[in-house]
Parts: structure tokens; sequence; C-alpha cells
């Protein structure tokens, strides 16, 4: 079954960036998977999902969407390295590893 991972940020601009090479390493892997970006005000257009990610910029949101999304949803902030090297290999790594916890 296909996953699918939402990143979000202030405004979604500087994790579509990120998504794009997540995308890239899934493909590279073999990887079923549908990576979104959207801004924090979108998010509720973009669920359901199976992982939230949040840019480290939204840190201080962590709960707030925790609270928005349930508990039946895994929401984490990105590591801010991962986020300033567009490691988008990381990135899916971590949210792959999180979704099958």
């Amino acid at each position: 079954m296909t996953k699918k991972i939402l990143l979000a940020c202030a405004g979604g601009f500087s994790t579509s960036m990120l998504v794009e090479k997540m995308k890239e390493s899934a493909l590279d892997k073999g990887i079923e998977v549908v990576i979104d970006a959207c801004g924090e005000g979108d998010l509720e257009n973009y669920l359901p999902a199976d992982i939230i990610m949040l840019g480290p910029q939204m840190g201080h949101a962590e709960d707030s969407v925790r609270e928005k999304v349930g508990e039946n949803i895994p929401v984490t902030v990105i590591n801010m390295m991962d986020y300033g090297m567009m490691d988008g290999e990381k990135v899916l790594n971590t949210a792959l590893h999180l979704i099958t916890k």
C-alpha cells in the first residue's frame, strides 16, 4: 500500500524543494510513496496522511498540529541538519521508519 508523507512549513515553499529530493530517493529505491508539501494553514486540505513532518521553523507548532490530527498520525519535526542540506534520502528514511513504528 502506498504511504502518504506530508511536509509542512510556514508557507510550503522550502519544503517543496525537499519533497523533490525525497521523491528522487524513493524512485531510486523503488519505493511507492506520495509526498506533498503545504503551508501550515493548508494542512487539513492534505489529510489524511501516514505521517506529517514539520519544517524546523515550525517546531513550535508540533503539539498543536498533533492535537489537530489526532494520535493516529505521527507528527515530527524534520532534523535541522537534514533539512538544511536538503537530504531527501535521510528525511525519507526517517518518515518510513516512523510510519512503521
